[in-house]
């Protein structure tokens, strides 16, 4: 009886070592995949990010050109009309202003914050928590079992 005794204490130390070791290699396992993840999702981020500064270079670069060029030219088009100068350039400028901004508030929305948060990183890692709390429910449960 003894023998038998001793017997079931060496499975259940054997099944709970290999079940520690099981879960470190899993939770090991898991961590470098979220790792990985986060570091192709945060690379999808990054290019979003040079896509919207790039936009906002774009209008900066088209707002300098609408200034030399249309301020110019529409100055003198509407000067031979009003024949007032000052007028027809303030009426030019104020055109160009607002599509600048108009492009400038483009490249903006493409930079928000909020489009930068590593959604399916954080999902997964919200799941694997569950999941490892799972786990440990059950591990407590079978170690009671066992005992």
């Amino acid at each position: 009886m003894d023998t038998d005794n001793r017997n079931t204490t060496r499975e259940s130390s054997s099944s709970f070592g290999a079940l520690i070791s099981s879960l470190t290699n899993e939770v090991t396992s898991l961590v470098r995949n979220e790792v990985d993840l986060a570091k192709a999702e945060m690379g999808e981020k990054v290019s979003q990010i040079g896509t919207g500064v790039g936009s906002i270079a774009a209008a900066g670069a088209v707002l300098m050109c609408g200034f030399l060029v249309l301020l110019a030219a529409a100055v003198f088009g509407l000067d031979t009309v009003l024949e007032t100068p000052w007028l027809s350039a303030l009426i030019v400028g104020v055109i160009v202003l607002i599509v600048g901004f108009i492009m400038l508030q483009t490249g903006k929305k493409k930079l928000k914050a909020t489009n930068l948060m590593p959604q399916r990183t954080i999902s997964s890692v919200q799941r694997d928590k569950e999941m490892a709390q799972h786990h440990k429910v059950e591990a407590k449960e079978q170690l009671k079992n066992e005992r």
